[in-house]
């Protein structure tokens, strides 16, 4: 949010802060959603890189359409495991994933 934006909602009695106060989260919670956005994000890419639809990597997965959905939407019902092993699946290598988080530091 732009300053002004902020000095206007202050002046009406609005506060502004970080969506980890907000909903106080530590450092520690903050840096796992952050990790899990990360490679949420990564397997969408990966999927559109090579032209596969959700169905096609569903299926690749035995899963389905709706699970790589919320899987690449970064739904909190989608384990670390399941992004990780999708990622694999789709020909990432564990170095490249290891490289997604350096990144990330």
């Amino acid at each position: 949010m732009n300053e002004e934006k902020q000095k206007q909602l202050a002046e009406k009695g609005w506060t502004t802060t970080t969506v980890e106060e907000f909903l106080d989260l530590t450092p520690e919670e903050s840096a796992y959603i952050e990790l899990k956005l990360l490679l949420s994000r990564s397997l969408k890419e990966r999927r559109e890189s090579l032209h596969l639809s959700q169905e096609a990597l569903a299926q690749k997965l035995e899963s389905s359409q709706s699970r790589v959905s919320k899987m690449e939407a970064g739904d909190p019902t989608v384990s670390l495991d399941l992004l990780i092993r999708s990622l694999l699946s789709l020909g990432v290598t564990p170095k490249e994933i290891g490289d997604m988080f350096a990144v990330k530091t």
